[in-house]
């Protein structure tokens, strides 16, 4: 029977790379935070949460006035650079701006956005230029907005006649109610075909899905920012019940909408927004390519739907 017997210097010569390795590593990630902007001094798990007031724009102001235009803070785990000078938006925005073009990837708005596959929330790539094609040629188009002049024309019709028959009865008018409910006008006829006035529609629940949705998108989640405890702050505020109550009050709207236009002998006037979003995907389906489906659809709309102040229209 053999006998190996390991030589006492093989343990010592591991441990000896392991610990250049370790100290190499460490070199690496001194010099790249050397490279990084200043930033306040952050507690841990929390970061730098604890220094944003209830007014947080104000509380970045007073930091960014110790710190600089460029200032590194911590939202929890997540870093985050705030720009805070003309002269660094103007870097950030124009020279560079394919390298920060991208929003961030927030849990709120990829649930919404069925994974980003819209095209405002979307990261800069071929996906996200795709959809701007499709969105420039075929939805905001010349000939597209043209064709939609008679429902402006239509609405600011209304309006005028009821300001002047209100004018005549010496009754006030509250101008920015109805202006807001002109943009819902135009926009429910052009993007999903049917009018919002006058009819059977929930506006009040519709308002309260818009304001959450806001909420939601413009959120950032505790799961996100605490690492191992967020998701029980989640919990307790309930963050992800809303976000999952409103995905699926959207989804439902927005498939109701997509059932009503492939409805046989549908009646219209014309061609909406949805109608040419369901075309396009008939197309490409019969081409064979299937980066375009119903999903894609949907966080189109979820844009025409945000898109515009509904949450303050009372009609």
């Amino acid at each position: 029977m053999a006998l190996y017997v390991v030589p006492l210097w093989l343990p010592l010569i591991l441990l000896l790379a392991l610990l250049l390795l370790f100290m190499k590593k460490m070199e690496v990630k001194r010099q790249s935070e050397q490279l990084l902007p200043p930033s306040p001094p952050k507690l841990p798990i929390l970061g730098n949460l604890h220094q944003l007031g209830s007014l947080p724009h104000q509380s970045l102001w007073q930091l960014s006035k110790k710190y600089g235009p460029v200032m590194l803070i911590r939202l929890g785990r997540i870093p985050t650079v705030v720009i805070s000078s003309a002269e660094a938006a103007r870097e950030v925005l124009k020279v560079h701006d394919l390298a920060f073009c991208s929003r961030p990837l927030l849990a709120g708005t990829g649930r919404l956005t069925y994974n980003y596959l819209d095209i405002a929330f979307s990261p800069y790539s071929d996906h996200w230029r795709n959809m701007r094609k499709i969105v420039t040629l075929e939805l905001f188009s010349l000939k597209r907005v043209q064709s939609f002049r008679f429902i402006r024309e239509e609405e600011v019709s209304l309006l005028v006649n009821f300001i002047s028959e209100s004018s005549a009865l010496a009754a006030p008018v509250d101008l920015t109610q109805k202006l807001y409910a002109l943009v819902a006008n135009i926009t429910f006829r052009m993007a999903y075909g049917f009018n919002y006035r006058g009819t059977s529609f929930d506006r009040d629940k519709f308002h309260e899905v818009v304001h959450d949705t806001e909420a939601v998108a413009g959120s950032i989640s505790a799961d996100e920012s605490i690492p191992y405890l967020g998701w029980i702050v989640d919990r307790l505020t309930g963050h992800r019940a809303r976000t999952e109550r409103v995905f699926h009050e959207l989804d439902t709207f927005f498939q109701h909408l997509i059932d009503n236009h492939l409805k046989p002998g549908r009646i219209k006037e014309h061609d909406d927004m949805v109608d040419v979003l369901l075309r396009i995907e008939k197309e490409q389906t019969e081409l064979g390519a299937s980066q375009f489906t119903k999903d894609n659809i949907k966080a189109i709309l979820l844009v025409c739907c945000s898109a515009f102040p509904l949450s303050y229209i009372k009609s």
